[in-house]
């Protein structure tokens, strides 16, 4: 048995023995193994016996950034704390916290002084050095400048071991999303002379080569192919190659890849190909696609693999197996081993809590018979908790629609006999929910009856999720908000069965500087400016502080136009749309003024001699109607024009006088498009119909030998327009467009004809059908660069256009299309043959800036105009760019 007494000796001796020297230092060791030492100065003997201390007084040293008090507080040490001088847990664990903060190189505490049972203690610390700059070598500038975004790096941030590792995955990640799989990064750390304790990180990355998929085996697949599973897989796409050449010298082709994509963007492949002949006499031709490994895209293709099998009633399918692996060339295989499992097919289906449908009705809705071939995301699409990318009804809408927003049901699977799944449909329809209160958030410059007017989701309402759906295309077609950012909230009241909606919108730029030019239509080049505002407030006007620039929120549309190519051509248009007039219904009031004036000089005459002017305007109300359904719009409108010929021929035997035009014109339109500038789904077709009175009938004379200027005095034809235009969504957002357009001039009296006014121009880039510019409605047909048909009085025109978004931001939506057109146009009704039409094709950009409207760049081939190429089939003389601003040609 030890004796205390002893032990308490021994302390106190080794006390006493270090205090003659005036200092006692006392030890411990914490479990990141960093020594710890705290010392004290004191000529007090008899205070080492003392086993517990007040903490009487803190101090930090050290510190050059971090503030001191904060210190103190993560140490957990406090004034008045008791502490002993030796193996103090308290201790221990405040250094553990310091070291935690992974801000320091070094930490100490010391005992400063001792005043009786009180000590005072001094944190000292070393401060890890900051970053001041950093900086990347081996890679290009434009990695360099996206790696710093990337990068997780901040100037100021104390430098850890832990912040240089997560910037080496970061970079890795980067250049591994790249298809570089094989990236070496390196960090050299040296200190910045120019500021305190900083450092400067310099990343020395060696991308190596893409690693590029080489070959994908997929085994264990006996229901679905292998190139079909390798389709599915979207972006892990096996290297495709044609070779002309045997197979053991693909090696030598393959190594020499790299150097054949610079010969590709360069010289050209005639020169790639006298190359390749100079360094292999086997080589004929030879392209190389190759794809890139992304281990992230990878890991989404296998899931894509799955849920494919699942589709095909293989709900158990799994990859049991795959691996990656070099190969010779530097690339890598992919070997899949996929398990399919059994076949399922959906076996009894019941209906259980359904009162307000029947079963009949529900599974007929549904769609799925005992025996059909299982697949989850078909039953989720059909009961609606999955979207469908066909559209169409499903259950949870049917309920939804009619109000029912608690309705909710469960596919429950009660039973599983070999093969069979049997599903019971457990149904809570819950009380018809009413719309109680509804508000609208983020109209910071549009009036809030200027949304309001637009909802289909009324206080009083039954809740309908299709009201909800067509209310976000309403307010997305105002044009003032950003259509992505439109925000639907349903809050439901389960208490009372109410449900409160909340919109919340975005506001965009809508006004519109128009630039815009263009070449075609008989004018050749030509410019335009103007300026619309597109959400004008005419009650406003005297209210300075509703000005930016003009008076605005009230929804109104003024647009003020001029365009000219000088002296020969000038227009000028103005507008006015008042779209809800009177305030309680969508009935839209538009006027408009214009004039123009186009020349058309000779070598004898100039343009004051010979020209046609052109004065009018016009009144027009729209209004919504209700049948078929709501989408319908009917506009009904009286325009006079005043035409003066001086010198002008525009057909002949009618160069010279005045002539005048007043028409009525019908129109019936209906317009479903889901997005103004991107439309993904949705028609928008109109049927118009022009007219003027017959005047010739009314008077009752004989014009058989009547001059031209008394037979067009006041002109007189019946005309019909049809248009319609359809959009479906085909593969992500990539769209499929199809157009047609018809139009047609009649007239009333034989002995006058057709009229000379308003008949049909087509071919060339057109001027969007702006028929005051020359009297003429001017069809564009993109491939074609002048009209092939002046004076038609019949057209068709088809179109069809695959589109893909580069971007659909509102302040820069950019897409890509190609397209496909066939047109002709026929000068009388007995010449036309709908199967003889002039066919083109080419690619085009658009653009849509807020500011400035459309910008667009298209490059057309027209294929029938090869006969009109005097003999040739140079591309030149076939093809041509059509460059627009401001409006999407006719």
């Amino acid at each position: 048995m030890h004796n205390p007494l002893c032990h308490l000796s021994l302390l106190f001796s080794c006390l006493l023995l270090t205090a003659t020297t005036g200092r006692a230092q006392l030890s411990m060791q914490s479990d990141t193994s960093t020594r710890l030492g705290m010392r004290r100065n004191t000529t007090d003997n008899n205070a080492a016996v003392i086993k517990q201390y007040e903490i009487g007084g803190i101090t930090v040293s050290g510190t050059k950034y971090l503030d001191e008090d904060l210190l103190i507080a993560v140490t957990g040490l406090t004034i008045g704390n008791k502490i002993r001088l030796q193996n103090d847990e308290s201790i221990a664990k405040a250094i553990v916290n310091l070291w935690k903060q992974e801000l320091f190189s070094d930490i100490s505490i010391n005992v400063s002084k001792t005043v009786g049972t009180r000590v005072f203690l001094d944190i000292k610390v070393e401060e890890r050095p900051r970053l001041s700059r950093y900086n990347f070598k081996g890679i290009k500038k434009g990695e360099a400048t996206e790696l710093k975004d990337k990068a997780g790096l901040v100037k100021g941030r104390v430098v850890t071991e832990a912040i240089k590792k997560e910037a080496i995955v970061r970079i890795q990640k980067y250049f591994s999303e790249k298809g570089y799989g094989n990236v070496s990064v390196n960090i050299r750390e040296r200190i910045d002379t120019l500021s305190v304790n900083s450092v400067v990180l310099t990343f020395d990355i060696d991308k190596g080569y893409k690693t590029r998929i080489n070959q994908v085996n997929i085994s264990g697949n006996e229901s679905a192919g292998e190139l079909k599973l390798k389709r599915i897989m979207r972006s892990t796409k096996e290297m495709s190659r044609i070779s002309l050449y045997p197979a053991d010298k693909v090696s030598v082709y393959e190594k020499n890849e790299r150097s054949f994509g610079n010969y590709l963007s360069g010289a050209g492949f005639l020169s790639l190909s006298k190359t390749l002949e100079a360094l292999d006499p086997y080589f004929r031709y030879n392209f190389f696609s190759s794809s890139k490994f992304n281990i992230n895209k990878y890991e989404e293709d296998k899931m894509s693999l799955i849920e494919y099998y699942n589709t095909l009633g293989y709900r158990d399918a799994s990859i049991e197996k795959d691996t990656t692996y070099k190969v010779e060339n530097g690339n890598i295989n992919i070997d899949l081993q996929v398990k399919e499992g059994r076949k399922y097919y959906f076996g009894n289906i019941e209906w259980k809590g359904n009162t307000k449908y029947s079963s009949e009705t529900l599974s007929k809705l549904l769609g799925i018979k005992k025996g059909d071939v299982y697949s989850q995301q078909l039953l989720d699409t059909r009961l609606g908790k999955q979207l469908s990318p066909e559209g169409g009804e499903d259950v949870s809408s049917l309920y939804m629609d009619d109000g029912y927003l608690f309705f909710n049901v469960d596919a429950v699977e009660v039973s599983i006999v070999a093969d069979t799944i049997n599903y019971e449909m457990r149904i809570t329809e819950g009380p018809q929910a009413t719309i109680r209160n509804v508000t609208i958030a983020g109209n910071d410059r549009t009036n809030e009856h200027v949304i309001r007017r637009e909802l289909r989701t009324l206080p009083g309402n039954k809740f309908s999720r299709a009201d909800l759906i067509r209310t976000q295309r309403e307010i997305a077609n105002l044009g003032f908000f950003d259509q992505e950012k439109i925000g639907i909230q349903p809050k439901p009241n389960q208490e009372d069965g109410t449900v409160d909606i909340g919109y919340t919108v975005v506001e965009k730029s809508s006004d519109q500087l128009q630039l815009s030019a263009g070449f075609g239509g008989g004018v050749n080049f030509y410019g335009n400016v103007g300026v619309v505002f597109s959400n004008f407030s005419l009650r406003n006007i005297f209210k300075l502080k509703t000005w930016d620039p003009l008076p605005m929120g009230d929804g109104q549309r003024l647009s003020l136009n001029y365009q000219s190519n000088g002296r020969f051509f000038n227009s000028l248009n103005f507008s006015f749309t008042e779209p809800w007039l009177g305030g309680k219904k969508p009935n839209s009031l538009t006027t408009n003024l214009l004039y123009s004036r186009f020349a058309q000089p000779t070598s004898t005459n100039s343009a004051s001699e010979s020209y046609m002017r052109v004065l009018g305007g016009g009144v027009s109300l729209s209004k919504r109607i209700k049948w078929p359904d709501d989408n319908f719009v009917f506009t009904y409108g009286i325009n006079y024009q005043n035409f003066k010929l001086k010198n002008y021929t525009l057909l002949e035997g009618v160069s010279d006088g005045y002539s005048n035009n007043l028409f009525f014109r019908l129109v019936l339109a209906r317009y479903s498009v889901d997005k103004p500038l991107y439309p993904t789904s949705g028609s928008n077709f109109s049927f118009t119909f022009q007219f003027t009175p017959p005047y010739s009938s009314i008077s009752g004379r004989d014009y058989t030998n009547a001059t031209s200027s008394e037979k067009y005095k006041w002109v007189e034809y019946h005309k019909y327009r049809f248009t319609v235009e359809w959009y479906q969504k085909i593969v992500g957002n990539m769209v499929f467009k199809l157009a047609t357009k018809y139009g047609f001039m009649g007239y009333y009296n034989n002995s006058i004809g057709y009229s000379p006014f308003e008949r049909f121009q087509l071919g060339g880039d057109g001027l969007s059908g702006r028929n005051f510019f020359v009297g003429k409605d001017i069809i564009a047909h993109r491939g074609f660069r002048e009209p092939y048909q002046n004076n038609a009085v019949i057209f068709n025109k088809y179109t069809a256009e695959v589109r893909y978004p580069f971007s659909l931001s509102p302040t820069s939506t950019i897409y890509g299309l190609a397209f496909v057109e066939a047109a002709n146009a026929w000068n009388d009704f007995k010449d036309y043959n709908p199967a003889k039409l002039n066919r083109s094709a080419g690619l085009g950009v658009r653009i849509f800036l807020p500011m400035f409207g459309l910008l667009g760049l298209d490059y057309g081939i027209g294929f029938d105009r090869f006969s009109r190429a005097n003999g040739t089939t140079r591309m030149g003389d076939i093809a041509n760019f059509t460059f627009m601003l401001g409006f999407e040609p006719d």
